[in-house]
């Protein structure tokens, strides 16, 4: 209990140093996020953001000894439920500011990102709930209740930053299990996000796109998994000045090559494979409207017997780059498990309102960033001062090869205080795993050493 406040004291201090930093209460203010009478909106804001940090939800810290430092129930409640604050606003500035900051750490032809992505916000026992919907998982491959949580990212390939989202419900009235509210005043806010909670996925997204350009936020590239991955996506995010990396399946696509059409199989079957190789080609070729692109042929390391296919519409970059910068999508995938797992994304409240789940959302992505500027702040040279920013590099991207023999060797390291004989049973476990894998995983142990 000791060790548990400590840390939150510890952790209490840091983000209120980062709060202050960042300007939180005037972003708030900017955004219509004002109370008019008793407690201040900043003040109720920062104890919902701190409170994860407290291992209690609202109603175990309420009924604590620690209760004389909140204010009542009902408070936090018309808080979250408020649909005249603009939170699409205040995440957007927040995170605009926060990734101004960063772009000044790094030189200007390093590459950065937007990643689009959904997962899904389940409330399977709900029925009540507004704008519920049945939504498809794909990763269990069954309908559930819930929302889509359609988000854009930004990334430099060290700092991932959430920009926007859009809890989706459905576009088909089929599909919804609630609607809106007959109460709510259509002049507010939250009228405008539930209506574009009902637009389509790829809709929503060009949107998010859009507004976060219009904010002044720079990236190079949009990264994207096989859904989005499609001609019509790539077309309208060319129109707004960005290339497309993204992984693509076949369907029913076919492409342009030496007068042609194609598929992906066929296309793959041109390319010259070398197995020593994770990366075995790529081939330049066009979509059916005539957009050319890049097609990169990769080694599929769950079924040997089939590659996977990465697409870019910079033909001018090669294989490697083209691999390297997609791999960096991976960071929201990263940043979906972390708010779940430590941030309570979608379970800390729950409340039928839909402005609740836009508010607390937008709270849990707040966490991620303010705890993405301590950690940068801690670990790049170049926050430390001016002579360190003018003297220091820029921090480095880590490829596979030294990030498995880092790991490997942190390993070794921590069995140093561990009795012989269950040395000896690890050491025999690890010999086994080495030897079953690849030959390219296999060459990256070949001076593996146990005593270093």
């Amino acid at each position: 209990m000791i060790n548990q406040n400590t840390t939150f004291v510890k952790t209490n201090t840091e983000f209120s140093v980062a709060i202050k930093e960042l300007g939180i209460g005037k972003l708030l203010r900017s955004s219509n996020i004002t109370k008019s009478c008793g407690i201040s909106a900043f003040e109720v804001f920062q104890f919902l953001l701190l409170l994860v940090f407290q291992g209690k939800n609202l109603y175990r810290f309420l009924n604590s000894k620690r209760k004389e430092l909140a204010v009542s129930k009902n408070t936090y409640y018309r808080f979250l439920n408020n649909s005249t604050y603009n939170w699409r606003r205040f995440l957007l500035s927040l995170s605009a500011q926060v990734i101004c900051k960063f772009s000044t750490l790094t030189r200007p032809e390093r590459v950065k990102a937007f990643v689009l992505d959904d997962s899904v916000l389940a409330r399977n026992r709900s029925k009540n709930v507004e704008l519920l919907a049945k939504i498809y998982d794909h990763v269990e491959h069954r309908f559930k209740r819930g929302f889509t949580l359609l988000t854009l990212g930004w990334t430099d390939g060290y700092s991932f930053i959430p920009v926007s989202f859009n809890a989706l419900s459905s576009a088909k009235k089929e599909n919804r299990v609630q609607e809106i509210s007959n109460q709510l005043d259509r002049r507010t806010n939250g009228f405008k996000t539930r209506k574009e909670s009902m637009l389509k996925k790829t809709e929503a997204a060009v949107l998010m796109i859009k507004r976060a350009l219009d904010a002044g936020i720079q990236a190079d590239y949009v990264l994207m998994d096989t859904w989005f991955t499609t001609e019509p996506m790539i077309k309208e995010i060319r129109s707004l000045g960005l290339d497309v990396i993204g992984m693509v399946k076949q369907l029913k696509q076919r492409y342009h090559f030496q007068g042609k059409l194609y598929t992906l199989p066929e296309l793959s079957t041109i390319v010259k494979y070398d197995n020593k190789k994770s990366i075995f080609g790529s081939l330049l070729v066009r979509t059916k409207c005539g957009i050319p692109v890049k097609v990169v042929f990769v080694r599929n390391r769950n079924k040997r017997s089939e590659c996977l296919y990465v697409l870019s519409t910079n033909c001018s970059i090669s294989d490697d780059e083209i691999v390297r910068i997609y791999g960096n999508r991976w960071s929201i995938e990263c940043f979906f498990k972390a708010s779940k797992s430590c941030m309570k994304l979608g379970t800390e409240f729950q409340s039928r309102s839909y402005d609740a789940t836009v508010c607390h959302t937008t709270i849990v992505f707040t966490r991620y960033i303010i705890l993405e500027w301590i950690r940068r702040n801690q670990n790049d040279q170049k926050t430390y001062g001016e002579l360190f920013y003018m003297f220091c590099d820029d921090i480095q991207d880590i490829d596979f090869d030294n990030a498995l023999k880092s790991l490997m060797a942190l390993f070794v390291e921590q069995l140093t205080g561990l009795p012989v004989d269950i040395i000896k049973v690890i050491k025999c476990k690890v010999s086994e795993w080495i030897s079953s894998q690849a030959s390219f995983i296999k060459a990256l142990f070949g001076d593996f050493c146990w005593e270093s």
